[in-house]
């Protein structure tokens, strides 16, 4: 009899988490009735996040893992970003007079913009890790990042045109060195300028620090045309650009 209550036991406690789990996603519904799929819940929780309601995650729903890092392996993944850069180009040809005496500006943020953390991100479950910034920065420190190839077809485009390429990247100052050679050595050259946090920065937020540096940039002369980074602190706050462009990332929140 004991014998048989314990395995019963045993079972109910193997039950009950899995129970718990499904409760929480897998057996929700919708206020209408309608049932929410796993691929329901984390593509609206993905969609949510691109559009700014869903704010200051710590962590990737541990659901939601597996689909995140399916999504940014697929090739929906760099359609979205694509587009993203494509209508960058729209915009600079149907609504910027450019005025081509050196104060033209275009800004990108670095990384997941113009290079790829997802390698490393790859190794912490999409996200689905709480990050230790020691092991990132020390990661950045290689300057293995490659390329986003869409955003530097884009880069080489404004270069073209004879905008000024600004880079304001929430890295901090004493990943200067390495962070210039992996952007030239995937094929990024001729910015204007390489904007990094340093001391001062590290106490403001990042919203707070970009908006510092816009402000600079408009108080030397330059017209911001636009602005193309994949989290909304780099492009909330003012001054902001004329017009600003987001690429996905779902893998983590920067305030």
């Amino acid at each position: 009899m004991g014998r048989v209550l314990g395995c019963c036991l045993g079972f109910l406690c193997f039950l009950v988490p899995l129970t718990v789990a499904d409760w929480n996603i897998l057996n929700q519904k919708t206020r209408n009735g309608l049932k929410i799929s796993l691929n329901n819940y984390c593509e609206s929780w993905r969609m949510n996040v691109e559009l700014h309601n869903i704010r200051d995650f710590k962590v990737v729903p541990e659901e939601c893992t597996e689909y995140i890092g399916k999504y940014l392996r697929s090739t929906q993944y760099k359609v979205d970003s694509e587009r993203a850069t494509e209508e960058c180009l729209v915009y600079l040809s149907t609504s910027c007079n450019l005025k081509k005496d050196g104060k033209d500006a275009w800004i990108f943020d670095i990384d997941d913009t113009l290079l790829s953390t997802f390698p490393f991100y790859k190794d912490n479950l999409y996200g689905g890790k709480n990050i230790n910034v020691t092991a990132l920065e020390e990661w950045m420190s290689k300057g293995n990042a490659p390329a986003l190839d869409y955003s530097l077809r884009l880069f080489n485009d404004l270069k073209s045109r004879g905008i000024q390429i600004i880079l304001i990247s929430a890295r901090r100052k004493h990943l200067r060195s390495a962070t210039t050679d992996n952007l030239v050595k995937v094929g990024y050259h001729g910015w204007t300028s390489l904007v990094l946090r340093g001391p001062a920065d590290e106490i403001k937020s990042v919203e707070q620090y970009k908006s510092d540096v816009r402000k600079q940039l408009i108080n030397n002369g330059y017209r911001i045309w636009g602005i193309l980074c994949d989290q909304h602190s780099s492009i909330k706050g003012t001054p902001s650009g004329r017009r600003a462009f987001k690429l996905p990332n779902p893998m983590y929140y920067v305030a």
